[in-house]
């Protein structure tokens, strides 16, 4: 009987001596994916409450932004409506602006009117200017260009554009060399001057007007270049706005 026991009891001992170190090498795997899975659980947690956070923040700022928003539109109804008082007081101010714009040149024109033209003297047949004619003679000056807007103005005219400008009040066309400078932009010869009005009453004023005649009589002489043209339509452009003074102070109590 000892001979077929001995067998098997070699055969258990084998058995554990394997058995027990796999088990255990399982044991710490499985233990192993178990911290790192619970850890994997920890870091997601711990990231959702920093996310609250940041949504949190975000949503703080969000509300103190349309705070904010809220008071400038109850500041803004305050000064200009939201009360009948001021709602009544803007559409005033608003159509007393309407009323200016036309009288400020603002708005475009069309009516009756008168275009002049001034131009530098032109060469003769054989290309050549008047031998006793300097430099000056032969170019419209600044002051010819004034001369006639001041005498259209005297006519009483409605409007008056230059190029393609509409003149207002503080427009002053000023000499740079051999070009006008108006409004920030420059024009060169010929110079085309458009006036709504009276058209003879304009024609008489520029026919009166001393530098006027003075600016002809070089036109006879140099050749400069000199027209006027009635016309039944003509239209004006407005003067974009917005129009803002520059310069201009409040005049004190004597005036200055």
């Amino acid at each position: 009987m000892s001979t077929t026991r001995e067998p098997s009891n070699a055969h258990r001992r084998s058995a554990w001596r394997f058995g027990v170190p796999a088990v255990c090498l399982c044991a710490g795997l499985l233990l192993a994916a178990t911290h790192t899975a619970s850890q994997g659980g920890e870091i997601r947690r711990s990231d959702s409450p920093r996310l609250v956070d940041l949504v949190r923040d975000a949503q703080a700022s969000v509300d103190r932004l349309s705070s904010d928003r809220d008071g400038l539109v109850t500041q803004i109804d305050t000064r200009h409506g939201g009360s009948p008082g001021a709602d009544a007081a803007l559409a005033a101010i608003t159509s007393r602006a309407d009323v200016l714009a036309a009288d400020a040149g603002l708005n475009p024109m069309r009516g009756p009117g008168l275009v002049i033209t001034l131009t530098d003297a032109q060469r003769d047949a054989e290309g050549r200017f008047p031998g006793d004619a300097s430099p000056d003679d032969l170019v419209v000056h600044q002051q010819d260009v004034q001369a006639v807007l001041n005498a259209l103005w005297t006519a009483g005219a409605e409007g008056i554009q230059m190029q393609d400008q509409r003149l207002i009040g503080t427009s002053a066309p000023r000499c740079v060399g051999n070009t006008l400078l108006l409004n920030g932009r420059t024009y060169g010869p010929p110079y085309v001057i458009t006036a709504i009005g009276n058209v003879p009453a304009m024609r008489a004023a520029l026919a009166a007007a001393p530098l006027v005649t003075l600016y002809k009589q070089y036109v006879v002489r140099f050749g400069l270049g000199y027209t006027e043209q009635p016309r039944d339509s003509v239209e004006l452009v407005g003067y974009p706005a917005p129009v803002r003074m520059r310069f201009a102070k409040p005049a004190g109590p004597l005036g200055y």
